[in-house]
């Protein structure tokens, strides 16, 4: 159990991913700020982790991709007078897409959505952050992509682009705040086998005329261990982010992808 009363904010946490995290958070006793768009489900999840273990969970829902919206979440942090240890931040992702010229008006709505509005969140989050790494009191921030951020892949169009932003704007956030001991990582991941990205799998069995255990074998066939990543294994891998495990490291990209660059 973790001796830190400060929260964790998971952003997206009502997600296939977001939902693993709280989930492995609250086993280990971390008090949780939930942030997404839909606060029906947002406390919903917190009913489920007070199940699991009794504490403190809040729900704070948020759009990221609307300016006022993220201005609102920092006023109710603030508020709240919540203070952060630690941020999951989980960008919206966008369709894949083959087209490697979108119309402008596309890439201004994928940036706001995917970037400039989870920016400004982290922003709010930060100012949260009380921190003293003379007593050992440090913050951490982990900001997570769902497909790996090594390598372009060429139906992730829009994608590739967003994923390198952020990879540049954690390492800029790693020099300028490792002073104050807030540290900034960033998590790439392979294919993880999310509830909606199962669906979308069985979509695709049920075109081909094949079990899903036959299409999932299929489409991992080509990476090493030869299966999806799991919500759950994700989850541990973050929870070690937030821990004393990255005391020591700021501004790295930690791949979580069976070889997936490799091999793709």
């Amino acid at each position: 159990m973790s001796d830190d009363s400060r929260s964790i904010l998971v952003t997206g946490a009502s997600g296939g991913i977001g939902r693993a995290v709280c989930v492995q958070l609250a086993h280990s006793g971390r008090a949780l700020v939930l942030a997404a768009r839909d606060e029906g489900r947002l406390r919903a999840l917190c009913d489920e982790l007070r199940l699991i273990r009794s504490g403190r969970y809040e729900a704070i829902p948020v759009d990221m991709g609307d300016d006022a919206g993220v201005a609102t979440f920092g006023e109710r942090l603030a508020d709240r007078g919540i203070v952060l240890g630690g941020v999951v931040m989980m960008p919206p992702q966008m369709r894949p897409t083959n087209d490697c010229l979108p119309p402008d008006d596309t890439w201004r709505t994928l940036f706001q959505h995917s970037f400039i509005g989870p920016l400004g969140l982290l922003r709010a989050a930060i100012a949260a952050m009380h921190t003293d790494p003379a007593k050992g009191q440090r913050a951490k921030v982990v900001i997570v992509s769902t497909i790996t951020s090594v390598q372009a892949l060429g139906h992730y169009a829009t994608s590739n682009v967003l994923r390198c932003a952020w990879l540049a704007e954690a390492k800029t956030l790693a020099f300028a705040l490792g002073e104050r001991g807030i540290h900034v990582n960033t998590l790439s991941l392979g294919g993880t086998l999310t509830p909606d990205y199962a669906a979308s799998v069985q979509r695709r069995a049920d075109q081909a005329g094949v079990s899903l255990a036959q299409q999932l074998a299929g489409e991992t066939s080509n990476i090493p261990l030869g299966k999806y990543g799991r919500p759950e294994e994700v989850a541990v891998v973050v929870e070690q982010l937030l821990g004393a495990m990255s005391d020591h490291m700021t501004g790295a990209n930690l791949l979580q992808d069976d070889e997936f660059a490799r091999a793709y």
